[in-house]
């Protein structure tokens, strides 16, 4: 093929889907470290490549407030580029608009977006078969004839903490309230974690109060609330150096893949089959043991329980969790 040079890639979704992105920036670079790689993302996601060695420019687009004005901001200044390649990771309607008027001469995207119709290429997306996120992502390089690993890279700084103690971490948030391990379940597990580990809780500033409200309850001042006071990016740096973190099938899950740290990873209505699973070499998953037929209940989660009773989360034994840490038992 001839080489492409300028490359955009386009994931404006939430913070562990750009994460689940990256392996497509690692192959194209490494096929061709000349290519000029940018990304596209939503607000509050472009902190995740600052310093990157070898991506670009950054475009965001804010979808808080003047969403479709920000879009055509966003599809003007893209078309000004003239990309020789477009590479959308979404399967939703704007980001297929933005990839069809792009202006670029190759376009790829997935072929449930709605404007898949006027791609070059429309690569075929399938859930529950066996494949993870980073690999049906990678299948957007085969017009290119590239191929690459499917674990997703960060290059996070030096760790902002200075701890003398071993410690892990704790994430216990997540935007869908059916993928958060209830708030009583990490108060145990914080009572529970030996005296000789530091305990660091992680998140976004959207978070503060749910882990203030953890750590108050849990009675302890030998754990810290880290959330709104380190990035995206220093979040990566502590999960690196920690002895073990326990999230949710959430973002923090894939900052744990992107620098290859342990991690125990608590599946409360979701599974691990949707392809979203951790991609460290350590890594566990913690789920109920019960066999509920209301499980899964969907694939992002949801604002509440539809049954109830939550009992995909509230059977998971804080034991189970334990046992993962050094000298667990």
């Amino acid at each position: 093929m001839h080489t492409r040079k300028r490359i955009l890639i386009l994931q404006t979704a939430f913070t562990g889907d750009v994460i689940l992105s990256t392996p497509l920036a690692e192959a194209i670079h490494a096929f061709d470290p000349n290519s000029e790689i940018d990304y596209l993302v939503r607000k509050g996601n472009e902190s995740l490549f600052k310093n990157h060695p070898f991506i670009g420019e950054i475009m965001v687009w804010d979808k808080s407030k003047n969403k479709y004005k920000n879009l055509f901001e966003i599809l003007r200044n893209i078309r000004q580029k003239r990309y020789d390649v477009i590479i959308n990771c979404q399967r939703f309607a704007a980001s297929g608009f933005i990839t069809a008027f792009s202006g670029a001469q190759l376009k790829i995207g997935f072929d449930k977006n709605p404007f898949s119709f006027l791609f070059n290429h429309k690569i075929k997306h399938e859930i529950g078969k066996g494949q993870h996120e980073c690999e049906r992502n990678l299948a957007l390089l085969k017009p290119l004839n590239i191929s690459g690993e499917i674990k997703p890279v960060l290059y996070p700084p030096n760790n902002p903490i200075n701890s003398s103690l071993k410690y892990i971490t704790i994430s216990p948030a997540s935007v869908w309230f059916t993928k958060q391990w209830p708030e009583e379940k990490w108060v145990e597990l914080i009572r529970s974690i030996p005296g000789n580990l530091g305990i660091y809780l992680l998140g976004g500033p959207g978070d503060k109060n749910l882990c203030d409200g953890i750590l108050r309850k849990a009675e302890t001042s030998r754990a810290e609330n880290l959330c709104g006071k380190i990035s995206l990016l220093e979040s990566a740096a502590v999960i690196r150096e920690a002895e073990m973190n326990f999230v949710n099938d959430s973002a923090p899950m894939h900052l744990a893949s992107a620098v290859n740290a342990p991690v125990a990873a608590i599946y409360c209505s979701t599974v691990p089959s949707f392809g979203f699973g951790p991609l460290s070499d350590q890594s566990f998953i913690i789920e109920t043991d019960q066999n509920l037929s209301c499980r899964p209940c969907g694939l992002h989660g949801k604002k509440a329980c539809p049954e109830g009773h939550f009992r995909c989360a509230l059977t998971i034994d804080v034991n189970r969790l334990l046992r993962l840490l050094p000298n667990g038992s």
